[in-house]
């Protein structure tokens, strides 16, 4: 073996190396590409550039959009449409019935289009459907605006997750997938700041102040929405921010973590190898028993200040510090879970902080005022540490375009139901005690544990059974290109 680098190459930082002739593809010649780490390290910050920045503010949006409903909630939107029993809690977790069903074939969808295209359609739709809302008369006009909402956010967060994967090693994943996430828990802090902001609006156009947090954040996307096609990048084989040469060196760095680990292929096997993947059923009953907390927070945050004898005013301001430290946590926990390259500890922690929050809210007869709120901040903060390591460990232990499209798909969309347990489990008669919502949520959050652990045993017992070589017979059979991380070549991520 030789290396021969041509001035080209040199120019670009891509090294050839010189094989035999043999029957390999595409992948095998990426893999024979060695890379100047500099020119890699401007590689990789120019697609952070381009491909963080607009999904960040897009998944921003979007979870302002599904979540603000519990700012308006306190600011009149209840007493304007004379909401009353579980009108509420109808209006949550109706939007949660699309969002889990249209969350698959929305992943297709976009693997066939430009995610460009698919992103920015689906923004102005919601958009349109959040701006509805502000302008309802009754409950069923907010219910229905509540579902149109579900349909068309159901292929932004999946398809984000997606494209991220697409664009990153494994190692790299943790870092820029909760930076995108953070968006969700900033979404909280914004909604609460907006909507303190919107209160004094009461009566501006004949409309109550509720109505403004639904009418203005709905404009502020459909706007964004409209200038996203040309914001959002597409794939690394067509990004148009990347010249040849940055396209080939990427796509050679993103082959040489893959290795022989492919599946680009879409039949019968493949379909089958996917259906019946653990990981990906770990990885969702994971994702179900940590979104609750999640969901919980932002719908009822404002609703348990409140209670605790603030004003509604007060009660969006208070919410504020409680999302920025989440981030914070959030941020420091994907630095590490990167840095050391292990995901299941840092899963355990969130979950032991969570838990701690919700035993002092169980007690809250027992604890002052200021506790409780403590509490709030232990519970976001724990929830929001383990949820995004969740998505990362995930996509890290599955491989090939088209096994990455629907595990990420399935895993939001399936996991999703822990947002309809979320909407249904606190209760206006146990305010402000929540006995049932916070009882279901510390259990779902054990779920997670429980899921987790079970992840981490299997994929570290499967990475032994390689190691000795156990899994070299798969290489005997047909499609051996199609494998994916079934590839005996594969190890997990811990």
């Amino acid at each position: 073996m030789s290396l021969q680098p041509t001035k080209d190459d040199l120019d670009t930082g891509i090294t050839h190396l010189e094989h035999p002739k043999s029957n390999s593809d595409e992948n095998d010649a990426a893999r024979r590409l060695l890379i100047d780490p500099k020119a890699e390290k401007k590689l990789v910050f120019k697609c952070d550039i381009h491909v963080l920045p607009p999904i960040t503010v897009l998944f921003f949006l979007s979870f302002m959009d599904r979540t603000n409903i519990g700012n308006a909630r306190i600011q009149g939107m209840t007493h304007d449409l004379q909401m009353s029993g579980r009108d509420y809690n109808v209006a949550l977790f109706i939007f949660f019935i699309p969002y889990i069903l249209f969350e698959v074939p929305s992943n297709l969808i976009i693997k066939r289009i430009a995610p460009s295209t698919w992103l920015s359609i689906i923004m102005i739709l919601w958009g349109i459907a959040t701006l509805g809302q502000g302008l309802v008369t009754n409950v069923a006009g907010l219910i229905g605006c509540r579902f149109v909402l579900g349909v068309f956010e159901a292929g932004l967060f999946p398809g984000c997750v997606y494209l991220i994967s697409m664009y990153y090693k494994r190692y790299e994943l943790q870092w820029r997938m909760s930076l995108f996430f953070s968006a969700s828990i900033l979404a909280g802090a914004f909604s609460g700041l907006l909507a303190f902001a919107i209160a004094n609006m009461a009566g501006v156009g004949g409309y109550g102040a509720w109505r403004w947090i639904f009418i203005i954040e709905g404009l502020l996307t459909i706007v964004i929405g409209l200038v996203s096609k040309w914001w959002i990048a597409d794939w690394p084989e067509t990004a148009k921010f990347l010249n040849d040469e940055e396209r080939k060196m990427l796509l050679s760095r993103l082959a040489q973590d893959t290795q022989d680990a492919t599946m680009n292929h879409w039949n019968k096997g493949t379909a089958k190898r996917i259906g019946r993947d653990w990981k990906i059923h770990a990885g969702t009953v994971a994702y179900f028993g940590v979104v609750n907390t999640g969901y919980a927070g932002s719908f009822f945050i404002p609703t348990i200040l409140n209670q605790m004898g603030l004003t509604a005013a007060a009660a969006q301001v208070r919410s504020i510090p409680i999302y920025v430290v989440a981030t914070i946590t959030c941020l420091t926990v994907a630095y590490l879970t990167d840095r050391l390259r292990h995901r299941y500890s840092f899963t355990m922690i969130g979950i032991c902080v969570a838990t701690i929050g919700y035993i002092l809210l169980l007690s809250q007869q027992h604890v002052a005022v200021g506790v409780r709120y403590f509490a709030l901040f232990l519970v976001v903060s724990g929830g929001y540490t383990t949820q995004p390591v969740t998505l990362a460990w995930l996509a890290n232990n599955v491989s090939g375009h088209y096994k990455r499209s629907v595990s990420a798909a399935a895993q939001v969309g399936l996991g999703n139901i822990g947002g309809i347990v979320a909407s249904n489990v606190f209760f206006d008669s146990e305010a402000p005690l929540y006995w049932t919502g916070y009882g279901v949520s510390l259990g779902m959050l054990w779920i997670c544990a429980a899921a987790c652990t079970v992840l981490y045993l299997g994929v570290k017992r499967e990475n032994k059974k390689r190691d000795r070589g156990d899994r070299d017979w798969r290489l005997q059979g047909e499609n051996v290109d199609n494998l994916g991380d079934d590839h005996p070549s594969w190890r997990f991520t811990t």
